[in-house]
């Protein structure tokens, strides 16, 4: 298959399709229903007032002329406005065709009804002197047609405005998500190849150093999490429980680099493992403190990461015992002790993990998340993240 998005693309559109052929269905059916059922009406209470006992095939006849009528300018009505948005339009000039049709609809239902009733007496009718003086062609005749063409018209331009408002709010989030899903590849792809070319660097270095059966580790826990990425077809979410899997191969990886220097402190609470959380959202925070802090020290680095329940919510932690940031670098980053929302910019490619993190966080949660940096007074760097806390199913 030489483009699976745009099979799948195609293939989600077919059941819209088919929903909106049903609903145009089913509404035809309903109209159908309520003018058979009004014709059905007409032809009882032409029965009932009858002088003599009249057969009921020409009263269903009339009853069926008179209303289901109606139906079929409905239909008619309401296919023109599909292929001419301009038929149920409100507008002046509108507003004059539309004066012109009622006139010509009710003039030419009048005398459909004149000739159905000719037919009836003319076929069925023995006593004729009761249909004689029956006159279609009266005002208070033409101004029923008038009224209820006028109503039928309005009813349907209310509707397709309502149906057209409801079309153009879908398409709009449609376009939303798109751009939102975008933007988040966008994101991914900034950061996955910002993490390969970091390790391949790792790689590089201990190659030059003659450190071969190292380098093939590192190389094998390297694989294990670009086959965990590459599996991901859309942006997703992953167990908390599958995303230290993923940090735990990254961590494999700078152990190798690191050595004896790199010392990491894993705290999970076991009931946060079935929380859900996105993908690669721990390692890139994990990667900026090995790099901008563990790297930095002369002497033994300390990385700890913490999970725990807060009621709905789910915290995640991570601190390093780096030299962190300095105050004005950190206030230039925006990144100082407060929720981010995105307007902040990184200082000197520190960020980059972290800005994708944020993003990334905004994208599945809007508001409802907290993303704190800060830097202790004992030093360092701490980043807390919360987000609700939604379980896998």
């Amino acid at each position: 298959m030489s483009n699976p998005e745009a099979w799948l693309a195609s293939n989600t559109s077919i059941p819209a399709s088919q929903s909106t052929k049903t609903r145009s269905f089913q509404a035809r059916m309903i109209v159908l229903s309520v003018a058979s059922i009004l014709a059905l009406t007409t032809a009882i209470e032409c029965h009932s007032v009858a002088v003599n006992a009249e057969p009921w095939i020409p009263l269903l006849l009339y009853g069926a002329v008179l209303w289901l009528w109606w139906a079929v300018v409905i239909d008619l009505l309401w296919r023109a406005g599909k292929y001419s948005p301009f038929v149920l339009s409100v507008s002046l000039k509108n507003a004059g065709i539309q004066l012109f049709i009622t006139v010509a609809v009710a003039l030419l239902h009048l005398s459909v009804l004149h000739n159905t009733v000719h037919l009836i007496t003319r076929l069925w009718v023995n006593e004729k002197s009761a249909y004689i003086g029956l006159d279609f062609f009266n005002v208070g005749r033409f101004g029923v047609e008038f009224l209820l063409y006028g109503l039928i018209w309005s009813a349907c331009t209310a509707l397709n405005t309502q149906f057209k408002s409801q079309r153009d709010a879908m398409k709009s989030i449609e376009l939303e998500r798109q751009l939102s899903i975008a933007h988040l590849r966008a994101l991914q792809m900034q950061l996955e190849p910002h993490f390969l070319f970091n390790t391949l660097n790792a790689v590089t270095t201990l190659v030059e150093l003659d450190r071969t059966k190292e380098a093939v580790e590192t190389l094998a826990h390297l694989n294990t999490i670009l086959k965990t990425g590459l599996k991901r077809n859309t942006p997703s979410k992953i167990s908390l429980a599958q995303e230290l899997e993923i940090v735990e191969s990254y961590l494999s990886i700078e152990r190798v680099r690191f050595a004896d220097r790199l010392h990491v402190n894993i705290n999970i609470d076991p009931h946060t493992l079935d929380g859900m959380v996105p993908c690669f959202l721990l390692q890139p925070i994990i990667e900026n403190a090995i790099r901008h802090g563990i790297a930095q020290c002369e002497d033994q680095g300390y990385i700890e990461t913490s999970a725990r329940r807060e009621g709905n919510h789910l915290r995640l932690e991570v601190r390093d015992n780096g030299p962190g940031l300095k105050a004005s670098a950190l206030n230039k980053s925006g990144l100082n002790g407060s929720k981010s929302n995105g307007n902040g910019t990184s200082h000197s490619g520190f960020g980059i993990g972290l800005t994708n993190t944020r993003e990334r966080l905004a994208h599945f949660y809007q508001d409802d998340y907290a993303f704190d940096i800060r830097q202790p007074e004992s030093g360092g760097f701490e980043v807390a993240i919360t987000i609700p806390y939604e379980r896998q199913t």
